[in-house]
């Protein structure tokens, strides 16, 4: 991509993405997010009415009178956005692929933290890790994270999501928020990751969908070719056989990866390609 033609794109998202949080996700993001951590301030004395589980047992008896530990809501969280780049992500049936709208959502997750003095990192992920960003605020930190994952070739076209949550556990000491962004089709074990991860972070799935995985196209011989795997396979989608069997094998792994995800406890929405992403973005926050 041309540099003058980047510099658009970046700019074009940057002014949607800023008017999205202005008028519509900020105040949705902070009652989602802020005062989920708390933050360890003072002691005091016991006051009447005070919680007994706030008691600061040790203080007490070294003090021979009861006192209480107060915290403050955490300010400052750590946002990480972890972003499949796989080879399927470069799907699209409409306008816009599964790649284009991530960039979209990492847009305004970005300035969202950005609005509420928040840090921003990403993790791009293939079945590698293909580039890492450490968290930093600042509008030029936010900006950057987006022209990467424009410019960014992977190396590999693979999925391998538990990598990155690996990586992901391993630099993050501190407790973050992390929305992982991808359409999910992996066939590494990548639940148990997630539940791990959620022991100490605040974990977030946002599933990207494209509705032409769900139907095949009556128009005779479609070449599909596996993007991960550089494989092509021919079907007669003339065949209502065919039709009807690439449905009930994309809806049975559909349901056992969204049954997988509530399981795991982590909150999780999924997004079309085909649709606007605001009121599912929205509705995932409002139910926090």
């Amino acid at each position: 991509m041309e540099t003058s033609e980047l510099l658009k794109k970046i700019r074009r998202l940057e002014i949607k993405a800023k008017g999205l949080t202005k008028h519509i996700f900020s105040g949705e993001y902070h009652s989602a997010f802020k005062g989920r951590g708390m933050a360890f301030s003072e002691v005091r004395d016991y006051h009447f009415g005070d919680e007994v589980r706030t008691i600061d047992w040790n203080v007490t008896a070294r003090f021979n009178d009861p006192y209480v530990k107060v915290f403050d809501e955490e300010r400052e969280l750590t946002v990480m956005l972890i972003i499949d780049v796989s080879g399927s992500e470069n799907f699209g049936s409409g306008e816009k692929t599964k790649k284009e709208l991530a960039l979209e959502l990492a847009a305004v997750l970005s300035f969202s933290a950005l609005s509420n003095n928040d840090k921003v990192g990403a993790i791009f992920v293939s079945d590698k890790v293909e580039k890492y960003i450490a968290a930093d605020k600042g509008k030029k930190h936010a900006l950057m994270i987006l022209r990467e994952l424009i410019e960014l070739e992977p190396t590999s076209q693979g999925t391998d999501i538990e990598e990155a949550l690996k990586f992901f556990r391993r630099t993050q000491k501190k407790r973050s928020i992390a929305f992982v962004i991808s359409d999910f089709i992996d066939e590494n074990n990548f639940i148990e990751g997630l539940k791990v991860a959620r022991k100490k972070h605040d974990m977030v799935a946002i599933r990207l969908v494209d509705e032409a995985e769900r139907e095949l196209p009556n128009i005779g011989l479609i070449q599909f070719f596996n993007a991960e795997t550089g494989q092509t396979t021919w079907v007669n989608s003339k065949s209502p056989e065919a039709r009807k069997m690439h449905r009930e094998l994309y809806e049975k792994e559909e349901a056992k990866l969204l049954d997988n995800l509530l399981k795991s406890g982590v909150d999780f929405v999924s997004i079309s390609t085909s649709e606007d992403f605001i009121k599912p973005l929205i509705k995932l926050f409002k139910n926090r």
